[in-house]
């Protein structure tokens, strides 16, 4: 399950060693809004690992996804994962087995992060044709993020994908994801300010047309992104006290 990131290349490298890249696949799905840097970076690992990389995709962006849904994605929910990578993932598991194969999903999840174990497991077993076992080979060996990052920048000597750099703590959907809470839209505002406008903006194309739905929400109220945007500036009055509602989708670190 290789989303581009530094922990899902280093989890390919666990289940190499485990399984032999005759085994082994990376399996990406690629949402259209990803960050042109990550196709180095995969491609790097990939020839680094001698890995041949599986590419999937609807066709559709997430933006599409929520126009089509009429749902617009948020902190708590997000369609264009169900979409775009899980369906994508579904069907070529399916594909697996018609070949006579059983898959088993590695996922990049690290030990922060265990409590999204059991739901993941739930998750695929769901959507298919029968159970799939998925291993989670970060938490069990407690392997940290800032570990992961420095094998792979000063043993494997693959530099790490450009938004690392910039100081996001992940690096899918180029920075647009909507269930990145508020502390990453307000660093996505002073790094990338166009980029979160072009969210502020079909954020309230959504709202004009299904009602007051917003991207983030404070104490489970909605906050729009130029409220938000507001409060950082300085035009609004910050809350000095506002909750961090991150919650990664089941792209993030997979």
């Amino acid at each position: 399950m290789f989303s581009g990131g530094a922990a899902s290349a280093y989890v390919a490298y666990l289940m190499v060693n485990m399984h032999g890249q005759e085994n082994c696949k990376l399996f990406f799905t690629d949402t259209l809004w990803e960050h042109e840097d990550n196709n180095r970076f995969m491609l790097e690992v990939a020839d680094y690992l001698g890995l041949e990389i599986i590419k999937r995709r609807d066709g559709r962006t997430p933006e599409e996804v929520f126009e089509e849904t009429r749902f617009l994605g948020n902190s708590r929910l997000a369609k264009c994962s169900s979409q775009l990578k899980v369906r994508q993932t579904v069907i070529y598991i399916e594909e697996l087995r018609d070949e006579g194969y059983e898959p088993i999903l590695y996922f990049g999840i690290g030990p922060h992060e265990a409590h999204r174990k059991v739901n993941l497991v739930d998750f695929y077993s769901h959507q298919t044709t029968g159970t799939v076992e998925t291993r989670f080979p970060l938490i069990e060996g407690n392997l940290r993020d800032i570990d992961i990052k420095a094998i792979i920048q000063n043993e494997w000597k693959i530099k790490l994908p450009h938004m690392y750099e910039l100081g996001f703590s992940h690096a899918n959907c180029g920075g647009r994801c909507v269930r990145g809470g508020m502390n990453h839209y307000r660093h996505l505002y002073n790094v990338w300010p166009d980029k979160y406008l072009a969210q502020e903006q079909m954020e309230n194309r959504f709202r004009e047309n299904l009602g007051d739905f917003t991207i983030l929400k404070r104490k489970g109220e909605p906050l729009t992104l130029e409220q938000f945007r507001m409060e950082i500036e300085g035009v609004y009055p910050s809350n000095l006290d506002e909750e961090e509602n991150d919650l990664p989708c089941v792209c993030v670190f997979t």
